[in-house]
């Protein structure tokens, strides 16, 4: 009996220093984040309402097909045309994502924008695609890592910049119930408006816990850092913050949903934001 009690203590004093240090990581990196976010000023080309998604390191198995549905409802938003570019108040923002996995290492992915707004129709806003290569899970390198560049067209009326060309690095890392996992964006305005301004920095990052084997909840951010080396005052930056929740109801689907809060007086304030995605796989069984 006292050597059973004994071995209760000695596993409770383990997991209550395992989980220590899981909160310390999770408190470190909020703590970067909000710092980078509030001590570099910022500034954002455009409110991205269309694909609100930190990227984990993963890529779709070979000859298999993901396909989602990406639905954003900006329920407080821009309520005036700025350059030309159409408000956001109110604006539902569907995105067709396609990706096709090719081998352990690599996928490509394709994106369909439209936007519909009352007063304005449902409007083709424009296209992406997306190669992305990672570190194979043979490997057993301890982070998932993987790079994605995104390329594509989006038309003037939605956006300031019609060509735009985005590199995600990914760094993910699953310890226990805990996921976390960091998207140091690089984007460029390759025509348009902020073509001049060079490279910008778009820190993207999530926190998740799983609550059971079905609900996951966390916190996602969004940001921008502006052109790097040459940073824009703080009341220009656009900076969001998203409590969400991931649903693991089969390896098949993917389904994810969040309510996002814009912390800046150029941030939309409050967006609504849904993921629903389906794998489809073309192995001969």
């Amino acid at each position: 009996m006292r050597f059973e009690f004994t071995a209760a203590k000695v596993y409770n004093r383990s997991s209550v220093q395992h989980i220590s240090r899981l909160l310390l990581i999770v408190a470190k990196a909020l703590l970067f984040i909000l710092a980078v976010a509030y001590l570099c000023p910022v500034y954002l080309m455009a409110q991205d309402n269309y694909e609100i998604q930190v990227y984990g390191a993963d890529t779709v198995e070979p000859r298999s097909t993901m396909l989602e549905f990406h639905t954003n409802w900006t329920a407080q938003g821009e309520k005036s045309s700025l350059d030309g570019v159409r408000p956001t108040n109110h604006a539902v923002h569907e995105t067709i994502e396609i990706t096709q996995g090719w081998n352990d290492w690599f996928e490509t992915g394709f994106y369909i924008f439209t936007s519909a707004r009352s007063g304005d129709g449902w409007d083709w806003v424009g296209d992406h695609i997306r190669p992305r290569f990672r570190i194979p899970e043979k490997w057993h390198w301890p982070v998932g890592l993987s790079l994605s560049n995104e390329i594509g067209y989006q038309r003037h009326s939605f956006s300031p910049d019609t060509w735009t060309w985005e590199m995600r690095p990914i760094i993910d890392k699953k310890i226990g119930s805990w996921y976390l996992s960091f998207n140091p964006t690089i984007d460029k305005s390759l025509h348009g408006d902020n073509a001049s301004r060079g490279f910008e920095f778009s820190p993207n990052a999530k926190v998740s816990y799983d609550f059971s084997k079905v609900v996951a909840g966390g916190l996602e951010y969004y940001g921008s850092l502006g052109p790097i080396g040459s940073f824009d005052p703080v009341a220009e930056q656009q900076q969001q913050f998203v409590p969400a929740i991931d649903l693991n109801v089969s390896p098949n689907w993917e389904i994810n949903f969040g309510a996002g809060w814009g912390v800046t007086r150029s941030t939309d304030h409050l967006i609504i934001k849904a993921i629903i995605g389906r794998r489809f796989s073309w192995k001969k069984s």
